[in-house]
């Protein structure tokens, strides 16, 4: 891991303290467990417990202040009122926090992009790392998928809490990469994640329902995304929005409310990269648009029309961070999908193709399914299943979903847990019999895609959804290899005589 040998006074940190002088910082910790000689605590009010709660054990770990809000410092008053530790205490302690590790680890890529939106945030965070690699820059993105790029490593939240961020960060720049693009959840937004994060550019998809868990309400939601431009982003930076999205004009809104430019994507005719037209395949599509009163046409080798509208966000903030467009366009024919998210899987001899998607919600499906029939000439398959110790509300609803946007639906295993993976069939099944198109069962999940391969003739496409790019399929208490774009190549190479 990043190690800075290093100590910072609290005032260098942005930071004064209640109950004592500048007292000297020899690191950060969210968690009393890694707290060490000097460090400076940050208790955080949380869902279920406060972070004070846990102030009595950093003390005893020899803390060196203790940041907090002023429920956490009535909360530990007496553990500090006998220890004399140094309080800091502030109104929000997650955007102290921000700020503070943004400079703690001070360095940073030189040009950082951040995306939000319900979906797409994975596909635009890797299409602008690949275009900027294909333009010759060192370049990563972070998020659902890790870090990934010029550098890998593994991330434990698609928004890391900020020591964790500002720790990856300064790593990345000091292993040369100049170039990031970050995912930016609702709740990364709304606990003040990126706050102390320079960002060059930043980006909206779309919004829909989700995370209704976390946030009470839409409006709540759509405010937590809005914070990516009404907080984090730069006056002076610039905001890339799709604007053929219903919520799409409000965040423009609220971008040039702050004084930040705004470069518009989409269909609309308003749009400043307007597309114009798209035209689709079997692997891919012809993409129209335009920029600057002039046409371009570029060949993507991604299945979904949704994915030309990713794409040219991406080059949006490409542009937008200094990437010049003609050579942004040109780069556009080399993006490749992220991993299980419309993920071409195998073709058979007769130029049948093999999907794999992560789609494992009713929506989720139906979007996969309308998004790859326009690539279909002849009969659309879905292999497909639900998950065990999941919602089960759900299990009638994809497989009603699958019955009525394929021509043929084959029920299989998905992760099923602790539950017996027949009843779950069955609920599926219930709803897939309501539907219009053809529909089994075929329990082994293997044995499933082997004969949805089997039946796929000349023009045909199968979708394999649900698993996308897990490697492993969860059956009780254990995880058994399993992969569905390996097993849809098995497939093909066995029935095609290929051998495996």
């Amino acid at each position: 891991m990043h190690t800075r040998a290093k100590t910072k006074t609290l005032s260098e940190l942005g930071l004064t303290a209640r109950n004592a002088g500048d007292v000297r910082i020899t690191g950060l910790s969210v968690d009393s467990r890694s707290v060490k000689d000097g460090h400076l605590f940050c208790a955080l009010p949380g869902t279920k417990v406060h972070g004070a709660e846990f102030i009595q054990y950093a003390v005893r770990m020899r803390a060196g202040a203790i940041l907090t809000d002023r429920e956490g410092a009535l909360i530990a008053a007496d553990v500090l009122a006998d220890s004399g530790v140094p309080l800091v205490v502030a109104e929000d302690p997650r955007e102290a926090l921000a700020f503070c590790a943004a400079l703690w680890f001070e360095a940073q890529p030189e040009i950082i992009v951040a995306v939000t939106g319900t979906n797409g945030k994975t596909s635009v965070a890797s299409f602008a790392r690949q275009l900027w690699t294909e333009m010759g820059a060192e370049a990563v993105n972070l998020g659902t998928t890790g870090v990934e790029g010029a550098f890998t490593a593994p991330l434990a939240h698609t928004t890391p809490e900020p020591i964790t961020l500002h720790r990856m960060l300064a790593r990345l720049a000091d292993e040369g990469i100049t170039h990031a693009a970050m995912e930016a959840s609702s709740h990364g937004l709304a606990q003040r994640r990126l706050d102390g994060v320079r960002l060059a550019a930043a980006a909206f998809t779309n919004l829909s329902q989700d995370h209704l868990d976390y946030h009470e309400t839409f409006e709540e939601y759509f405010q937590a995304k809005a914070g990516l431009f009404g907080r984090v982003l730069a006056e002076d930076a610039t905001a890339v929005i799709n604007i053929d999205d219903q919520y799409g004009h409000r965040m423009a809104g609220v971008a040039e409310d702050r004084g930040q430019d705004v470069l518009t994507i989409g269909r609309d005719s308003e749009a400043i990269l307007r597309i114009l037209g798209q035209r689709f395949d079997a692997t891919g599509q012809e993409c129209r648009f335009e920029w600057g009163g002039k046409i371009h046409q570029v060949r993507l080798g991604l299945i979904g029309g949704f994915q030309a509208e990713n794409a040219l966000v991406a080059a949006g903030l490409c542009i937008a961070t200094g990437a010049d467009p003609e050579e942004t366009f040109d780069s556009m024919h080399a993006l490749e999908t992220v991993r299980g998210r419309m993920q071409f899987a195998a073709r058979r001899e007769n130029g049948a193709t093999v999907f794999v998607d992560y789609a494992h919600t009713p929506e989720a499906l139906v979007t996969a399914l309308k998004a790859i029939r326009p690539h279909v000439l002849g009969r659309l398959i879905v292999v497909f299943g639900a998950g065990g110790d999941r919602d089960k509300a759900k299990r009638p609803l994809m497989g009603r979903a699958a019955a009525d946007y394929a021509d043929i639906a084959i029920v299989t295993d998905d992760n099923p847990r602790s539950e017996d993976p027949a009843i779950i069939r069955a609920e599926v099944l219930a709803g897939a019999r309501r539907g219009v198109g053809e529909v089994s069962e075929v329990a082994d999940r293997a044995e499933a895609i082997l004969r949805a391969v089997d039946a796929l003739g000349a023009g045909d496409t199968l979708l394999i959804a649900g698993k996308g790019h897990e490697t492993g399929q969860i059956v009780g208490d254990a995880v058994l290899p399993f992969d569905d774009v390996e097993q849809a190549s098995v497939a093909v190479a066995a029935l095609d005589g290929k051998g495996v």
